[in-house]
C-alpha cells in the first residue's frame, strides 16, 4: 500500500464531511495502512488545512446548537468522542450557557406540547431536556420560565 493510495483514500473520506485528526487516523488504520504512512498523510492534510480540529469543533458546536441543542456537558462529551482535545472543547464551550441552550431546545417543541396538561407538559419538557444532557436544576428552571410566559 502506497502513500499515494492512502492519500487518495483520505481525500475521498474527507469529501463527505469534515473529520478530526483522530477520525482520519482510525479510518486509515482500519484500511490497513501502517503508522508511518498514516502519520505522513495526516501531517500533509494538516499542512493543507484539510484537517483542523479547532475548525471542526467550532463548526460542530455551531451546527449542534442551531439544529439540536444539547447541554455544554453533552457537547463536550461528543467532541471528546470524535477525538477533540478536552482542553480545546472546554475552551470553545465557555461562551455557552446551559440555560440559554435549554430554552432554545424546548422552544421548538413547545408547540407540540401545547395541548397537554400542565403536569404532562412539565414531564415531557423535563424528559426532553434530561435526554439532551441538561441537569435537573436547569430543567426545573426552564419549566418555571415557560409556566410564567
Amino acid at each position: 500500500m502506497t502513500v499515494k493510495t492512502a492519500y487518495h483514500q483520505a481525500l475521498r473520506y474527507l469529501s463527505k464531511t469534515p473529520k478530526t485528526i483522530r477520525q482520519m487516523a482510525e479510518y486509515l488504520a482500519d484500511k490497513g495502512y501502517d503508522a508511518n504512512i498514516i502519520e505522513q498523510i495526516i501531517s500533509q492534510l494538516v499542512s493543507l488545512n484539510y484537517l483542523n480540529d479547532r475548525a471542526f469543533a467550532e463548526n460542530y458546536i455551531e451546527s449542534r446548537i442551531r439544529h439540536k441543542p444539547k447541554s455544554v456537558f453533552a457537547l463536550g462529551y461528543e467532541l471528546r468522542q470524535k477525538g477533540i482535545d478536552p482542553a480545546l472543547s472546554e475552551q470553545l464551550l465557555t461562551d455557552y450557557n446551559d440555560m440559554e441552550l435549554a430554552l432554545k431546545a424546548v422552544d421548538r417543541k413547545r408547540q407540540t406540547w401545547k395541548t397537554l396538561s400542565e403536569s404532562e407538559r412539565r414531564k415531557k419538557m423535563t424528559n426532553y431536556l434530561r435526554y439532551r444532557g441538561f441537569d435537573y436544576g436547569v430543567c426545573q428552571a426552564v419549566c418555571r420560565f415557560f409556566k410564567q410566559s
